[in-house]
């Protein structure tokens, strides 16, 4: 069931919930039955998405009210004043308070304080305390701190003041790499567009923006050495849109407002297929010296750069230098899936080349899992998207490349791709890994999911977002929520048996927050909501 919230005018209400709950009861999960009434509300520390390691209510509240102050320590530095800057900035617009930062970490309020004691905290941990006084952020690092607000912001009302209940918080993620993947190729959105999006993922402790800038529809970023490839590859999305680019400045003021909230940015130049916008930009790219035409559709697999070519190498050596310059984060994201139309040698042949300049230029690989079957360089990251179907011997490769010391990023189809429908209704999306709703995003676990992976060898997950029937941020929304919370909470929470009651009701306690975010989502009809 689709609920756009900008839908939603108070003056609509008595026509949209009748066919809503029709809706919601032919859409229906197995074990929902009709007549079902919510549960009971669940207490503030027992809804925090994603689960801390420990959260337990004690004692008397802390009074989030007019003469509410942030206080960040003297010692601690300007990054942890930004921390303290930008929660009073999140939680200003909500609570409609002042909530000053000031200098100094001791008295009532809301306090920040850098610990490198924080027991068990580790680079993104952190320790919560609510009691009558205020309430006490620690951690070893400034990004920890940033998570901790996060939660203290899922403990307040979603709006005016409130109290933020008595307890304690201690807390830490399950694996390093928390990521969601946007398509910006096949259909282009904005560097605002995309800050939202940064927001909301930063919210629940998603650390990890993977941006996929090039594919056979569209270059989306400026490239000095090769202005073609944005000016002309960029002038086109699929169905024949305008398409559009990001200037150099605009995507170092995305990678710098992402970082404020400690959020990754993984740039990603697909190659050596999915490569007709750049193609058709420049002919020199092309083994018989002639560009083809620009292309809207959405068919995969059929272009490829020349891998016999030394200018071919020439190019991604200057456009991944110049990206590497732009981009403060580790990693490079260099494709390697569905080429095709590369021969296997080839192939080979070529992503030996476009890992040693990613290692040139300071930066680690990432790859999709098709590297395993050439030779993945030592420390490259694979980013397995398979799924159940996916044949063995394909598998196997995964695996073996784990056993050799390359960490897997897991980001099965038919679990995390936020481009498959929900179900058969769904208006976007596609199916080709089989439909994906909520409870399927959420019951597995990436620790055992894939045979001989072990989660040692697992640095993260990430959901990817395609945009081929995405061209909207409501459609975005609509289908990236509330999946994305199941990221979330894989990628952070400690690792036990799936609970889909448990996690189902925590769900629902997140409508009035993604209500308030005016988020379109999709209200699956076996989640509890209120």
């Amino acid at each position: 069931m689709r609920v756009p919230r900008r839908a939603l005018a108070a003056l609509l209400v008595l026509a949209v919930v009748p066919a809503a709950a029709s809706c919601a009861t032919a859409a229906r999960g197995d074990d929902a039955r009709p007549g079902d009434e919510a549960p009971a509300a669940l207490a503030a520390y027992d809804r925090l998405l994603p689960a801390p390691v420990s959260a337990r209510a004690e004692g008397p509240g802390y009074a989030f009210g007019p003469g509410t102050v942030i206080r960040t320590g003297l010692t601690d530095g300007e990054e942890v004043r930004k921390v303290g800057e930008l929660l009073a900035e999140q939680l200003r617009g909500p609570s409609g308070l002042p909530l000053p930062v000031v200098d100094g970490a001791e008295g009532d309020g809301i306090r920040l304080r850098l610990d490198a004691e924080t027991e068990g905290a580790g680079a993104e941990g952190y320790r919560l305390e609510s009691g009558p006084h205020g309430v006490t952020l620690t951690a070893r690092t400034p990004a920890g701190l940033f998570r901790a607000g996060q939660t203290l912001r899922q403990l307040l009302p979603v709006s005016g003041p409130g109290e933020v209940p008595g307890g304690t918080v201690t807390d830490a993620p399950r694996f390093a790499y928390r990521g969601a993947m946007l398509d910006v190729a096949r259909h282009f959105f904005t560097v605002e567009q995309v800050k939202r999006y940064v927001d909301q993922l930063a919210r629940y402790k998603v650390n990890t923006l993977h941006l996929h800038l090039t594919d056979d529809q569209g270059w989306r970023l400026a490239v000095d050495s090769w202005p073609r490839l944005a000016q002309y590859g960029g002038a086109g999305e699929v169905g024949g849109g305008p398409g559009g680019y990001w200037t150099k400045d605009q995507y170092r003021d995305l990678v710098a407002y992402a970082g404020e909230r400690f959020v990754e940015v993984v740039p990603e130049i697909d190659m050596p297929g999915h490569v007709n916008a750049a193609l058709a930009s420049y002919a020199e790219l092309n083994c018989d010296g002639k560009a083809p035409e620009r292309y809207t559709g959405t068919k995969v697999g059929f272009s490829s750069l020349c891998a016999g070519k030394e200018r071919t190498y020439e190019f991604i050596d200057q456009v991944l230098g110049e990206l590497a310059e732009l981009t403060p984060g580790k990693y490079l994201h260099i494709g390697g899936d569905e080429a095709h139309s590369t021969p296997a040698a080839d192939y080979a042949a070529f992503m030996d080349r476009a890992q040693a300049v990613v290692g040139r230029h300071g930066k680690t690989v990432i790859a999709w899992h098709q590297l395993a079957t050439a030779r993945p360089a030592a420390g490259a990251v694979l980013q397995y998207w398979g799924h159940d179907r996916t044949p063995a011997p394909e598998k196997a490769a995964v695996a073996a490349a784990a056993k050799a010391g390359n960490p897997v990023i897991l980001s099965p189809a038919d679990r995390l791709y936020l481009d498959m429908k929900y179900e058969k209704a769904t208006k976007p999306g596609l199916a080709w890994a089989g439909y994906v709703p909520v409870r399927r995003s959420y019951e597995w676990n990436p620790g055992s999911y894939l045979p001989g992976v072990p989660e040692s060898s697992v640095l993260g997950v990430e959901a990817p977002l395609w945009t081929e029937t995405i061209a909207t941020r409501d459609d975005w929304e609509f289908m990236a929520f509330p999946r994305i919370l199941s990221l979330a909470e894989l990628g952070w929470s400690p690792a036990a048996s799936p609970n889909w009651t448990s996690y189902s009701r925590r769900l629902a306690a997140q409508a009035p927050s993604l209500d308030a975010q005016d988020i379109t989502y999709y209200r699956a009809p076996d989640v509890p909501w209120s």
